[in-house]
């Protein structure tokens, strides 16, 4: 039975009835199914680009001759001189100075993944070298800080300094000290990330460059053994630091499962599948989670694990399928086991600070398991009890890109760069000021805020930075000091390169 714009009962819910919430969920389908393509091919394929180029105004270190984002220049080169080790590189985790590598090689992560899952496809766009090389910046650093065994640089900078001030990365005089987790100062969260990311990328170079792959599993592999065997989490360690920038909320559990999740893709070594069978579910990797995050990784390894279960060969992954199943299901509105809370424009909210990483962490896992169900031939997942089919997941995904890219009620795109209108000025010290090319001359620590308060436009733009976002009733108040809604990062973007790549390819021109 058709109920609008081609959607019928059987094609969203099965044989089975809906309920009353699954039937306003179809409605609220309906309602914007108007919506669902008014991005088209190419402008997928810009914002493709642009968020891909947003990772070059995002670096730290010397910045290599091909750099696109020019009014960027080498910046934080002694990184780790004070502690006798190399640690420049990297990227600058949103609009401060300060190099985290909790965030750092979860964007690192998130990318390989994106380009893991979407290979083929960012290079129809014309864009897996740049992807790529996105990739490499994050994981050069991350070889660089795990270069010692059992121990790990997991940050560059004292954020308390760096907050006071608003200077550019290139020339900022803030302390650069350099923080370490250690065998008996240990950090599990960020050594497991770390882990993950290495191995994550280790997949991205595996066919082309082995040799680099094979370096960055090698040492993906002793530390996961670190993260394992010297157990805590780093913000115990570390405390004011990276408390409360990045602390590590929900625990280091969630990390050793993504962790050994990746090393098993990556090396297909049976010993990190039986590790997580035999650990997963005192890890907690059998319980329901609501999102995917820097700070918990459960949602994400349930469907990793899933497509493993899909192969046939590990049956007793079935708990996590299922877990994965629970996971986007809380996602969408409108079914029974829904904790999402949607906007009156239909956004995805969950949080005032920094909403958008939520959304499109969510759009990329949607888009993902929505294909790992379709090649399974998978036609429905039960949400408790309501029957939704791939599509459902993939237009909800949609829906939540386009919002992003201005399909909302404002028209406003939360891009820099893509569209009509969009933030003018974003919460990032290098964008709001002038570059060296502009105005040689110093910019002292407390002389940067005349900028920082000034209404007008900031002088070089971030293009292909996603902001924090709305509110949760579909405002957008741009203003500089207003970081929680205007603040970019590293981890908005990662996510929301592979989720674009995706849209872009089943997109008809």
């Amino acid at each position: 039975m058709e109920i609008c714009n081609g959607v019928s009962v059987d094609s969203a819910f099965g044989s089975k009835l809906p309920s009353l919430a699954a039937a306003l969920m179809l409605l609220w389908l309906c309602f914007t199914a108007p919506l669902i393509h008014a991005i088209s091919k190419n402008q997928y394929a810009e914002a493709l680009s642009k968020s891909i180029l947003f990772f070059e105004g995002m670096r730290s270190g010397k910045l290599p001759a091909d750099q696109r984002v020019t009014w960027r220049r080498d910046s934080a080169l002694s990184d780790g001189s004070t502690s006798h080790v190399d640690l420049s590189g990297g990227y600058y985790d949103a609009g401060d100075n300060v190099k985290f590598g909790f965030p750092m090689a979860f964007t690192t992560t998130m990318l390989s993944w994106s380009v893991v899952e979407s290979d083929h496809k960012l290079d129809e766009a014309g864009e897996l070298k740049n992807a790529k090389n996105a990739v490499r910046w994050g994981s050069e650093y991350l070889l660089k800080a795990a270069a010692t065994p059992n121990q790990l640089w997991v940050q560059v900078g004292d954020p308390n300094s760096d907050h006071n001030c608003w200077e550019r990365p290139e020339e900022m005089d803030t302390p650069r000290p350099a923080y370490q987790v250690n065998a008996k100062n240990p950090g599990s969260d960020v050594a497991a990330e770390t882990a993950a990311a290495l191995a994550a990328a280790s997949m991205v170079f595996q066919t082309a460059e082995p040799a680099y792959s094979r370096k960055l599993l090698s040492v993906a592999k002793k530390v996961f053994t670190f993260a394992d065997r010297y157990r805590g989490a780093y913000s115990d360690v570390l405390k004011s630091a990276v408390s409360p920038f990045y602390s590590s909320y929900s625990g280091y559990k969630d990390e050793l499962l993504w962790g050994a999740v990746w090393l098993y893709k990556a090396s297909r070594d049976e010993n990190y599948l039986r590790y997580i069978m035999n650990n997963g579910p005192d890890l907690g990797g059998t319980i329901s989670t609501y999102l995917l995050s820097w700070d918990n990784k459960y949602c994400g390894a349930q469907v990793l694990l899933s497509k493993v279960f899909f192969s046939g060969k590990h049956k007793s992954l079935q708990a996590y399928k299922n877990r994965a199943d629970d996971c986007v299901c809380s996602l969408l509105p409108g079914v029974p086991s829904s904790q999402a809370t949607i906007t009156p424009g239909g956004l995805l909210y969950h949080d005032s600070g920094s909403n958008l990483q939520y959304v499109t962490n969510a759009a990329f896992v949607l888009l993902t398991y929505s294909d790992y169900l379709a090649s399974a031939s998978q036609t429905v997942i039960s949400c408790g009890g309501t029957l939704l089919t791939p599509d459902r997941l993939a237009t909800f995904a949609r829906r939540q890109v386009d919002y992003i890219l201005g399909d909302n009620p404002k028209h406003y795109s939360y891009m820099v760069g893509f569209g009509y209108s969009y933030p003018q000025q974003v919460h990032h010290r290098a964008s709001s000021l002038p570059s060296l090319q502009q105005h040689p001359a110093r910019i002292q620590c407390g002389e940067g805020y005349s900028w920082f308060s000034s209404s007008k436009s900031n002088p070089n733009p971030l293009v292909g930075a996603v902001v924090g976002g709305p509110d949760r009733s579909d405002n957008y108040n741009d203003v500089r000091s207003n970081y929680q809604q205007a603040e970019p990062t590293t981890y908005i973007n990662a996510a929301l390169v592979g989720a674009l790549a995706q849209l872009h390819a089943s997109t008809a021109s």
